[in-house]
């Protein structure tokens, strides 16, 4: 078996889908999507393609190796969501040859099921009782919102303090029927994180995501020494190297590497292992579109840290299309009492509805993370 043809797909709300063809009637899909980047993605995947059009798709790792290691640049966001892309829609080819789900091919399956989360409250940080609510109605019994709005390296009292009041009125509303995953998101500085953490500590969120920029591990080393809130980091690092700190430094509890920037299904693997050995719980990142999800899912399936999943139904950004649009009736996601069901299918488990995709990609998008200042007129963390 031979590949014989890449196609992307820019689809919206801000999602790019990609489609590998084989010589045997054989397709793959993958979601090689860098928030606010789609269009270069689309571009390194055609520059990818110059070394795949004939490769054999069955050699995963390989061909994994291959682009990671061609050439003297590699890591980092572009080239890993693009590699992250691909190595999905192999595994997809290889499940889809063999008529097995992907986790069968990985050992097979320790969970049939995994608790999944959503999130609420848009960028800046609203309506987050009336979010949780609804999604408790839902079934679900945990969510994930922005703990705060843009925020100074150094900032003020009165600003703490609304943070600390609002995140104190959501738990009051929802009790403990509701776990509560904070995300600081970056724009909180180490000196203004130290004091929210025990400020908000007896809140007991079941976890923080990015209580600092992904560049600071060490001082993410001290303030989870400092803290017993199990802190969170991965979704701005692109590979086990970009990890290899956060264990060696016991800077977290909990990860949340992306399958589409981590290097894939194969990477996404390979550091979820490498952080059981640390007794660090995986929680997969994942506010992105369906082939994502179903790549997750398949991660989910046979790493025994696993314990949450994050996924996109209902988010503010997919205003126009959400998940389910883009699959095949019956062919989708089964969400039960807050958990979603692993995908038995072969390969990735679900099936792309190709004829949607190819409308909506002829409407495309050209999403971007919005631009925020500070008072002073600075440039503030999105």
């Amino acid at each position: 078996m031979k590949i014989t043809k890449l196609t992307t797909f820019l689809v919206p709300p801000r999602w790019l889908f990609l489609k590998i063809e084989t010589n045997e009637g054989i397709s793959g899909w993958g979601e090689p999507v860098l928030e606010g980047h789609a269009a270069t993605l689309a571009a390194k995947i055609e520059e990818f393609s110059d070394f795949l059009i004939g490769a054999d798709p069955m050699r995963i790792e390989d061909i994994w190796h291959m682009l990671y290691r061609n050439g003297c640049y590699r890591g980092g966001p572009v080239l890993m969501s693009a590699l992250s892309g691909i190595d999905m829609a192999l595994w997809d080819i290889k499940g889809q040859y063999y008529n097995a789900p992907v986790h069968d091919l990985l050992g097979g399956a320790v969970r049939d099921r995994i608790r999944s989360y959503c999130w609420i409250g848009g960028d800046r940080p609203s309506d987050l009782v009336a979010g949780a609510k609804d999604l408790m109605d839902r079934g679900f019994t945990a969510c994930k919102f922005n703990a705060c709005a843009e925020m100074q390296i150094i900032d003020s009292y009165k600003k703490l303090d609304g943070v600390v009041r609002q995140l104190s009125d959501l738990r009051s509303a929802v009790g403990t029927e509701m776990d509560l995953a904070f995300d600081f998101h970056g724009r909180v500085h180490a000196p203004m994180s130290k004091q929210l953490l025990k400020e908000i500590e007896h809140l007991r969120p079941i976890f923080i995501e990015d209580a600092v920029d992904s560049a600071h591990i060490g001082t993410l080393a001290d303030l989870s020494r400092q803290t017993s809130i199990p802190l969170c980091i991965g979704e701005r690092l692109h590979s086990r190297f970009d990890f290899k700190p956060v264990f060696e430094q016991r800077a977290a509890s909990v990860i949340n590497p992306d399958t589409a920037h981590v290097g894939g299904i194969s990477e996404m693997l390979r550091i979820a292992h490498w952080a059981e050995a640390y007794d660090v719980a995986l929680a997969p990142h994942c506010p992105l579109g369906p082939i994502a999800l179903a790549a997750c899912l398949q991660v989910d399936a046979v790493c025994h840290n696993a314990f949450i999943q994050e996924q996109s139904l209902g988010i503010h950004y997919n205003a126009t299309q959400d998940m389910a649009d883009y699959l095949e009736p019956g062919h989708g996601f089964e969400l039960e009492d807050g958990f979603l069901k692993i995908p038995r299918g072969p390969g990735l488990g679900i099936r792309v509805n190709e004829e949607f995709v190819q409308k909506q990609a002829e409407i495309g998008h050209r999403w971007r993370a919005p631009v925020w200042r500070h008072e002073d007129g600075s440039i503030a963390e999105w």
